[in-house]
């Protein structure tokens, strides 16, 4: 009988894992290159287990495939290891999300309206500062030093449209300038910050800011929309001109793991869980379906909710997201940008959690962030 049942349970899970295959399969489709480079590494979170699916080429020219240890660019998914770590250290009482950010950045304290923003609204993307500088400074030409930053943020005034605290306006200089604000308050730079207090621990042993020589060979090449490469293979690109203001690399094993984190499902992290629990709390509502936590999106339709965060560049389109009622989580790694890796994160997450049988709503609403 004992092994009758085994074999029942085990016919089981395997159907199970087949359903997930299926289903990751028919959704990824439409992000598959169907010309030109690029390829998608899939991790998929659910039932305490992690499964991962893979399509396509990390470089094509060298017809290297794409494996859960291929390493990306994670755009602004990336913004979600900074919130982190400020969440972690305002539970353990060393900073406060209403501390002014000109508290750390002293250079900011003899600016203007600059004075007025705090750590959370730099989180929460309800700063008021803009997407970048140049919206603000149209006539600046290159990439912005440090020198540039500061003496933009000094000048930089706020208007009816762009007030600390009243408005949603997604803004990747908030949470560079977030980054400086924790270098600061730690006297540590912020890729040794990240990786002692975060990823080390967690033993995340592929994610850096920026990659390290001995990761390279694992570094994806970029492609643009149309298929052709675009960049370097760990190659630090965008506004900001200074260490640690570039982009964060990552594999969808170690994503997962950060996923599963999310989840609380590592035992002996309770630390770091807890401050992720807090990171995903509402700081502030957008609209009935829309709440911005730490960085993260808080979407939800009816009873179900997705606990997400999206992000693309030229050559790259991520996504990680969640449904904490059913512990059940997706991670979506694409070496091509303007992929649409959102709505296809939030596809598989709905799909799978019909495939448990149990009720859940479509059509919750997808901020463009990437």
């Amino acid at each position: 009988m004992a092994t009758v049942m085994g074999a029942l349970l085990a016919a089981g899970l395997m159907q199970a894992q087949v359903n997930v295959e299926q289903i990751v399969a028919q959704k990824i489709q439409p992000i598959l290159p169907k010309g030109g480079g690029g390829g998608v590494a899939v991790a998929v979170q659910m039932n305490g287990k992690t499964q991962f699916f893979n399509y396509g080429m990390a470089d094509n020219a060298q017809k290297r495939p794409v494996t859960p240890d291929s390493i990306f660019n994670l755009g602004s998914v990336g913004k979600v290891f900074a919130t982190t770590l400020l969440a972690q250290a305002v539970k353990q009482g060393e900073l406060s999300l209403d501390d002014p950010v000109a508290k750390y950045v002293t250079e900011l304290q003899r600016g203007g309206d600059i004075r007025r923003i705090t750590l959370g609204q730099l989180a929460s993307h309800s700063s008021g500062l803009p997407r970048v500088p140049q919206q603000y400074e149209t006539w600046h030409k290159g990439r912005y030093t440090w020198p540039d930053f500061v003496r933009f943020l000094n000048s930089w005034k706020a208007s009816p449209n762009h007030e600390p605290g009243q408005q949603y306006l997604y803004s990747n200089t908030a949470m560079v300038l977030l980054r400086v604000a924790l270098e600061r308050r730690f006297n540590t730079r912020f890729a040794a910050l990240m990786h002692q207090r975060l990823t080390g621990p967690l033993g995340m042993t592929s994610t850096a800011l920026p990659l390290p020589r001995d990761l390279l060979g694992r570094a994806v090449q970029g492609y643009n929309p149309s298929g052709r490469p675009a960049g370097r293979p760990g190659m630090e690109g965008g506004t900001f001109e200074w260490p640690g203001s570039g982009q964060i690399y990552s594999s969808s094993r170690d994503m997962a793991i950060f996923l599963a984190a999310n989840f609380g499902e590592l035992s002996g992290h309770a630390p770091i869980q807890n401050a992720m629990a807090f990171a995903h709390q509402g700081v502030f509502t957008v609209n009935q379906r829309l709440t911005i936590g730490l960085a993260w999106q808080i979407v939800s339709a009816g009873n179900f909710t997705i606990i997400d965060k999206n992000g693309g560049l030229n050559n790259t389109s991520t996504y990680i997201g969640f449904a904490p009622q059913r512990k059940l989580g997706v991670v979506i790694l694409v070496n091509r940008g303007k992929q649409h890796a959102t709505g296809i994160g939030r596809q598989i997450i709905h799909a799978l959690a019909q495939d448990q049988s149990q009720p859940s709503s479509e059509g919750e609403p997808n901020p463009d962030n990437e």
